[in-house]
């Protein structure tokens, strides 16, 4: 059973973010090491990838009148039992405890005992951090994970909220986000016109869905405090629109330095032209972007919040400051823009690190053990045993 290929059915939220972005390559990763892949969702993933052994699903979601808000979860699980049943799965890997866990869950007790897949979910954060305590969620997770077959986190951050917030005993597994980075499609030059760079100017570059805790007013406020403004433009890749924020934009003065692209998918071509990642999110389980930019060979400044310092190590490959200090960070800005030598040697360890550590090649084989172990084993116990 060790060599032999599993298939393996992924569902994510296919929109710009962390955990689509992850699903969709550990899909293509997996696909390429011989697996049969089966992306689950109401629509194609973010960067899903197109090849051999790699299939998508579409989950019809229908707008009754009877309900007042469309219903996902039923219609998710209903598909997932007839993937698994069509295609044999053997595993079915979901990204994010509500609703993925609980459909799959669901899913399974449609299926007889001897065709059910094993479940394994992965916690990327807010599933635990904001859903986990909201009273109308979290006995759902808690017993969504309760009858996951094997439970990750992309964290050590995020395994001990887990078992702060959610009280779970079962054991949990750290396995690490990983990035591998497809070939740019322009040069670091056109990209730099594109944007309206001059030849002098530095590129500042911030890539995420805009949600609240990404704190994009700090993100400005940090911005704000550079000077000289005419030194530097701040490029911001945004999952969702970024109208809510241009009235600060416009108050902070700052129309002529932000520069704003929604619903990128080459993300490379920008990575590539960047001199330097800024990003000031409240929390986060482990901010994937950092670690997109860190394989291009470009550090960032950040906020040194959640799983964030499991990936940047400070003064060695990025600089981190305590979370709010904007003054702090522009600071830390200041200094790197002005030391083009020293962004080059905190941007060659950030390319070595993520090769190291936390590239398809350290992280991808974790996963396919892991699947083994819980396929060929069960259910994952408090003491590590299985059932």
């Amino acid at each position: 059973m060790s060599d032999t290929p599993l298939k393996i059915g992924i569902t994510c939220y296919p929109s710009v973010g962390g955990s689509g972005i992850l699903a969709s390559e550990l899909g293509e990763e997996l696909a390429q090491r011989g697996h049969e892949i089966h992306f689950i969702s109401y629509e194609q993933p973010f960067r899903m990838p197109v090849g051999p052994r790699v299939f998508f699903h579409p989950v019809q979601v229908n707008s009754y009148d009877l309900f007042k808000y469309p219903d996902y979860t039923l219609p998710l699980s209903v598909k997932m039992a007839e993937v698994s049943r069509l295609h044999a799965l053997d595993v079915l890997h979901v990204h994010y405890a509500v609703p993925h866990a609980t459909a799959a869950f669901l899913a399974c007790s449609m299926l007889p005992v001897g065709r059910r897949p094993k479940v394994i979910t992965t916690l990327h954060g807010t599933d635990t951090t904001l859903l986990g305590l909201d009273p109308g969620y979290g006995p759902a997770i808690r017993h969504a994970l309760e009858h996951s077959d094997g439970i990750t986190t992309v964290s050590e951050f995020m395994r001990r909220e887990t078992v702060r917030l959610l009280g779970v005993k079962r054991p949990i597994e750290v396995i690490h986000n990983f990035f591998e980075p497809h070939p740019a499609v322009r040069t670091r030059a056109a990209v730099r016109r594109e944007l309206g760079l001059t030849d002098g100017e530095a590129m500042l570059l911030h890539l995420s869905n805009l949600r609240p805790l990404k704190r994009i007013d700090l993100l400005l406020a940090t911005v704000a405090r550079l000077q000289p403004r005419a030194g530097f433009k701040l490029v911001i890749l945004a999952g969702e629109s970024f109208a809510p924020f241009a009235a600060e934009v416009r108050r902070l003065g700052l129309g002529d330095r932000v520069v704003v692209r929604e619903r990128v998918t080459d993300i490379e071509d920008y990575l590539q032209a960047a001199d330097l990642g800024l990003f000031t999110s409240e929390t986060e389980s482990f901010c994937l972007s950092i670690l997109e930019l860190m394989s291009l060979g470009c550090p960032s400044a950040a906020f040194a919040v959640g799983g964030i310092p499991e990936v940047v190590l400070t003064g060695e490959n990025g600089v981190l400051v305590p979370f709010g200090d904007t003054a702090a960070l522009a600071a830390a800005v200041q200094s790197l823009l002005g030391d083009p030598a020293r962004r080059a040697t905190l941007g060659a360890a950030a390319r070595e690190r993520a090769r190291r550590h936390f590239s398809a090649a350290a992280i991808v084989p974790h996963y396919e053990s892991f699947y083994r172990e819980v396929y060929q084993h069960g259910v994952m116990q408090q003491d590590g045993s299985a059932i």
